[in-house]
């Protein structure tokens, strides 16, 4: 969608420019119903206020975005890193932005692009589910990294670099089932969830399947919504109250390291040991969960092959090279000292 400017809004709502002014300013003298149809009109026109970037030549302003869900997230940290590495070895600049959970991110990308004339973008973490009209809208070539990718488009409209979250995280629940674990608690995302979370919950629950298990719900444990996803508080919430409410098991499978952190302490709280009393397994391969006591179990994702292909597929994409879109790297699975064989 072209960009449109204040006289555009003026003249679809049929008022003058001072009257969408005092609108986007919150002015009191206004009508409300004009306003609420002023702001209407901005909304489904994506416009954004001019300013003295606008009027650079994107060519000039050479910056690229990142966009993030899960900033708390200390996996995604270490990819940032990498990204702010890689363009400024290419002479970019480089912006951060956070989205919250519940804004839509290809909306904040064509603000974004019309604030900063971005000349790429890479969205991190979180989820994809939209239509390939809307991804359409975005001015910019982009880049899906880390992200689950969920009812998307057509794999022509977007490039990505991720692992496969299904099949790593059914080789984790596999081993802990060969090491003897039929009892396999997962703390999991939110059941609206529709990220990595809901992937990886996938993996585990075919795992279980195709090993002869039937699932128990009862040990199905989301995160918390009221605390921030994929940290060491909330794996903690949620163990203490597993651990409290006397249901059966004898590992916790955190589908992150920051969580499956949190569970170990909630457990070493509770006078039990691991993985003596229970053990427990995580997801991402962070350092953190190298050094911690014991070392923990987990997935390890390839984070800077990961990050600086993701840099070379959108750069790429800008100077119109042939691009090799896709991108899926294999997990390593670390036996660390959290996981005790039954067997």
């Amino acid at each position: 969608m072209e960009s449109i400017t204040i006289k555009d809004v003026a003249r679809l709502c049929g008022v003058g420019v001072s009257t969408v002014s005092r609108a986007m300013n919150n002015h009191p003298d206004i009508n409300q119903e004009t306003k609420e149809k002023i702001m209407q009109v901005i909304r489904d026109y994506n416009y954004v206020p001019n300013n003295s970037a606008r009027n650079l030549k994107r060519t000039d302003a050479r910056t690229i975005a990142v966009l993030i869900k899960g900033i708390t997230n200390p996996f995604f940290s270490r990819m940032i890193k990498v990204f702010e590495e890689e363009i400024q070895k290419k002479k970019y600049s480089f912006v951060l932005q956070h989205v919250d959970n519940k804004q839509d991110e290809v909306d904040v990308a064509i603000e974004l692009e019309k604030e900063k004339r971005l000349n790429g973008i890479v969205f991190l973490g979180g989820f994809f589910s939209h239509s390939e009209e809307k991804l359409k809208q975005i001015p910019v070539p982009f880049v899906l990294s880390t992200i689950g990718l969920v009812g998307t488009a057509d794999k022509d409209e977007y490039a990505s670099v991720s692992v496969d979250d299904v099949k790593e995280s059914y080789k984790m629940t596999d081993y802990l089932i060969k090491s003897g674990h039929k009892r396999i608690a997962i703390i999991c995302a939110d059941n609206d969830d529709e990220s990595i979370g809901k992937l990886r919950l996938e993996g585990y629950k075919m795992a279980l399947h195709d090993n002869g298990i039937e699932l128990d719900e009862s040990i199905v444990c989301p995160m918390k919504e009221e605390l921030d996803g994929y940290s060491m508080e909330n794996g903690y919430a949620v163990t203490k109250e597993l651990l409290e409410s006397g249901k059966e098991f004898t590992v916790i499978y955190a589908i992150s390291d920051s969580v499956a952190i949190g569970a170990c302490r909630a457990i070493v709280d509770a006078g039990k040991k691991v993985p003596q009393d229970y053990s427990v397994a995580g997801f991402d391969g962070l350092d953190l969960g190298t050094y911690y006591n014991p070392s923990l179990t987990t997935i390890r994702q390839p984070v800077k092959e990961m990050a600086e292909a993701t840099i070379k597929i959108l750069f790429d994409l800008i100077k119109k090279k042939p691009a090799e879109n896709h991108r899926i790297f294999e997990g390593e699975l670390i036996q660390g000292e959290s996981v005790r064989k039954l067997n």
